[in-house]
């Protein structure tokens, strides 16, 4: 709280990472709170990441081990404990399923932006990505391709169109930053399910916060019961944000969920799946049932070998 000419007048620093598409999210989420709180006034905060500090490390999943924590959240939510920031705008999938001790995830934001993958450039051979389950996921139905590590921010990972065939990049953050034009072709998320979150914007406060309570009422019930079935199972199967896993939540109507999921080796020789359908109301029990679908499959080997 600050007091101006006898005003008392609220702001929240919004703590995010620097790259143009962390902006693009955080200023969606601050025009849309300027509408629902009026009279706060909301400043931002770059922190710089370890994914972010780390130009070299070929893969997500190396500069994760490299920092012995989350690659794209950990400076950001320790900032957040500090209180140095009072609120936190994520990409939903980068974060951990438990977040750190004194802090909440408020409802997730609707609507999602688009949640499948998208190939950037053109069908060939040589498809550049820097995410593991992609890597799995592209080698299990073309195991002729030659995946080339590709890390970056977008506009980053794109340029890598001159010397690859493609990319493959999360349709939401070309959505996001107006790249649409970029898209040859959507992926299907049923063949390859994207990360548990993807599309999904998230918003993380200390607990009891004047934060919290000024944009409790934000965040989407539907929105937020498709994202909880996703980490949940994620949960579940004990995984991070760079195993091979891979899952989808459709509505088959307004009051029902259908949860399909994937786990692929790394090198593409081997994928299980599972599909269940449940109640919206009971996004947790529903990821329960597709998890132990995929465990009784062998799951819990492959998340072993592709994280040990």
């Amino acid at each position: 709280m600050r007091e101006s000419s006898g005003v008392v007048e609220s702001v929240v620093a919004v703590g995010s990472r620097g790259s143009a598409l962390a902006r693009a999210q955080v200023r969606e989420m601050v025009e849309r709170w300027e509408r629902e709180v009026p009279g706060v006034r909301f400043v931002r905060r770059v922190i710089t990441e370890a994914g972010d500090a780390d130009r070299s490390t070929p893969t997500v999943a190396g500069v994760t081990r490299r920092a012995g924590a989350s690659a794209f959240s950990s400076r950001q939510e320790a900032a957040l404990v500090r209180g140095e920031v009072d609120v936190v705008v994520h990409c939903l999938k980068d974060l951990p399923t438990s977040p750190s001790p004194g802090t909440v995830l408020l409802r997730t934001p609707g609507p999602r932006e688009d949640v499948r993958d998208a190939l950037c450039g053109a069908t060939g051979a040589r498809v550049g990505t820097g995410s593991t389950r992609r890597v799995a996921q592209l080698l299990a139905l073309r195991p002729d391709l030659e995946v080339v590590p590709v890390r970056g921010n977008v506009p980053a990972r794109l340029a890598r169109i001159r010397t690859l065939d493609a990319v493959v990049l999360a349709a939401a953050g070309l959505h996001r930053l107006g790249l649409a034009d970029e898209i040859t072709e959507y992926l299907d998320p049923e063949a390859y399910p994207p990360a548990p979150g993807q599309g999904a914007l998230a918003v993380q406060v200390r607990e009891d916060s004047e934060a919290a309570r000024l944009l409790a009422a934000s965040g989407d019930a539907a929105t937020d019961a498709e994202v909880r079935a996703e980490r949940v199972l994620l949960a579940e199967l004990h995984g991070g944000c760079s195993v091979p896993l891979g899952t989808w939540t459709s509505r088959p109507s307004p009051t029902r969920l259908r949860l399909h999921a994937a786990v692929t080796s790394p090198d593409g020789s081997r994928q299980i799946a599972a599909t269940a359908e449940g109640p919206a109301a009971e996004p947790a029990q529903l990821a329960r049932t597709v998890a132990d679908r995929l465990l009784a499959q062998g799951a819990a080997r492959i998340l072993a070998a592709a994280t040990g």
